[in-house]
């Protein structure tokens, strides 16, 4: 195998920049273990050799090709610790609204995408975002001329838009009741009004047309393309189990692992069903046993609650405006989740928590206590954290796996989160700085197609705690007033939360440090951002990446 030579730029090589993070030895003629090398020698898959160019090149054997960096950086591959690929895959090839805004757009795109497939049964997809509508609500009234049934998940997952067709189809009427764990939203009258949260999405996302194994396959291919053109070589599928209309994509990872078409390694989070209680913890570890190569299925997925945008999200205090017993959604109880949670740590599974309010939050870190660091557990998205419970995340050894493309002044968060929550409670959200100085380990990820999958997209937002200039919400009006700007990380930090800090999570200890011995999983940048100004980090794009040393991603001209 011929080597790999990569000079001509920078290399961040991500060691040791994370609290808790293991210490790589510097290399010579360095500052430290955090200095920039120069040159990086890949051989036979890994990294054989890192730092100065004048040490680095007189090691490259006759033949070697070389990468010139052109002045970018190289950095190590980068992991999305949470993220829904296959879904995504499958709602590109769908009715795909989350390129556009507000609702003529939406319902044009609808209208197209109708009239491109008149032998389509439904017409399903996603994309919408809640800030196109007053309250966040759309109506069924607005998809009504279309002569078919009509489903689309919203942008974050939470909540579906259906017509009048859907609903009847589903025999969803104003007698319907309320599903335990979600909501139907209803008119005056108590007619449904169009808009299902939650669990309620699965009354009618469950009669909408199945994909096939080759649409989950190809959409996870397509998925993994996408993900490899954005310097991703790795990732943990947030949900594997059937969940809100969607299939169980289980069997799609274990087909395209096995037959060698999987290059990213992937950990599939196995779905909590909170229908159910510990009789599914064996089910969970028959299936850990049959996942094998790129695909490992060690991790368990935990959904604490919903979202604050409907009010589904846990708090303590009840939200403002609302009433005073609406507090949100815990959707496995407290009481039940300890010993859960104490069960699957002592089978050696990683928890993976979703906890978005406060309340969620801190009946995770309950539910964490006394259990292994070493199985690396963890809790996603901390859009709210209640002050006394930030420094429990390094006390108990859990990881913050940030979404840091959330963090800003958007519609969302202006119009239907700051004013629900109050002032004091909105002070508390995303509090990325406050866990790095109390020691917490981070990781991060997208939640994609919640929002991009880009990872430099949410560098920029933890830097700068502004919308990146290409995002939909760029033109805003505060978009670019920093969101609680003492919450900044420096690029570095988060960085290497994508790096070094994902990989972790994801128990690949050979990834995320560009470190000799380390596989040769690269990603080669166009420019430097660290050279740019904080504002313009956004604007840095892929040239190529890298997975065990092939090049599985170049950009052309």
């Amino acid at each position: 195998m011929t080597d790999l030579l990569f000079r001509g730029g920078r290399v961040f090589t991500g060691s040791a920049r994370l609290p808790g993070a293991p210490l790589y030895p510097a290399y010579p003629g360095s500052t430290g273990p955090d200095a920039f090398a120069e040159a990086v020698l890949v051989r036979d898959g890994r990294i054989a050799a890192v730092g100065a160019e004048a040490d680095v090149v007189p090691q490259a054997r006759p033949g070697h090709e070389t990468v010139d960096l052109a002045g970018g950086l190289l950095t190590p591959g980068f992991t999305d610790a949470h993220i829904h690929p296959v879904q995504a895959g499958l709602e590109r090839s769908k009715c795909e609204l989350s390129e556009v805004f507000g609702l003529a757009a939406y319902v044009q795109k609808v209208a197209v995408y109708a009239k491109a497939h008149p032998d389509k049964e439904w017409i399903d997809g996603g994309g919408w975002d809640m800030a196109a509508f007053p309250g966040g609500l759309p109506h069924r009234t607005q998809l009504d001329f279309v002569d078919r049934p009509v489903y689309l998940i919203q942008r974050d997952h939470h909540a579906a838009w259906v017509n009048t067709r859907a609903l009847s189809i589903a025999g969803v009427t104003a007698e319907t009741p309320d599903p335990a764990d979600g909501r139907i939203e209803r008119d005056p009258d108590g007619t449904p009004s169009g808009v299902l949260h939650e669990g309620a999405m699965d009354l009618v996302g469950l009669l909408t047309p199945r994909p096939t194994a080759g649409d989950v396959d190809a959409a996870l291919m397509d998925a993994q393309s996408y993900l490899f053109s954005l310097g991703i070589t790795g990732w943990q599928d947030a949900i594997v189990g059937s969940y809100a209309g969607s299939d169980d994509y289980f069997p799609a990872y274990l087909s395209a692992a096995g037959a060698g078409r999987l290059r990213a390694r992937v950990v599939g989070a196995l779905w909590w069903d909170r229908t159910r209680g510990a009789e599914q913890i064996e089910e969970m570890a028959e299936r850990r046993a049959q996942a094998g190569g790129l695909f490992s299925a060690g991790s368990v997925k935990i959904m604490q609650d919903g979202i604050a945008e409907n009010f589904t999200a846990a708090v303590i205090e009840p939200y403002c405006n609302c009433g005073p017993d609406q507090r949100g959604l815990s959707y496995v109880d407290p009481a039940l989740l300890n010993g859960y949670v104490t069960e699957l740590d002592r089978l050696g599974f990683q928890v993976h928590f979703h906890a978005i309010g406060e309340r969620a939050v801190r009946e995770s870190l309950d539910a964490l206590e006394g259990t292994s660091p070493g199985n690396r557990h963890h809790i996603a998205h901390l859009q709210i954290v209640e002050p006394s419970d930030v420094p429990r995340f390094a006390r108990l050894g859990v990881t913050a796996n940030l979404q840091p493309l959330w963090a800003t002044h958007h519609l969302q968060m202006d119009e239907l989160c700051i004013p629900y929550l109050g002032e004091e409670r909105s002070s508390w959200q995303y509090p990325f700085a406050d866990l790095v100085r109390t020691g917490a380990r981070l990781c991060a990820g997208s939640d994609w197609p919640v929002s991009s999958a880009d990872p430099l997209q949410g560098m920029h937002v933890a830097v700068n705690r502004t919308e990146p200039g290409g995002s939909v919400h760029a033109g805003y009006p505060t978009a670019q007033t920093p969101f609680l700007p003492g919450q900044s990380l420096d690029l570095a930090t988060v960085m290497a939360a994508y790096t070094a800090g994902s990989a972790w999570i994801n128990h690949d200890d050979e990834a995320g440090v560009i470190a000799e011995g380390n596989r040769a999983d690269l990603v080669v940048l166009d420019r430097d951002p660290f050279e740019l100004p904080s504002k313009e980090i956004w604007t840095t794009e892929v040239a190529m990446t890298f997975a065990g040393g092939d090049a599985v991603y170049e950009r052309h001209a």
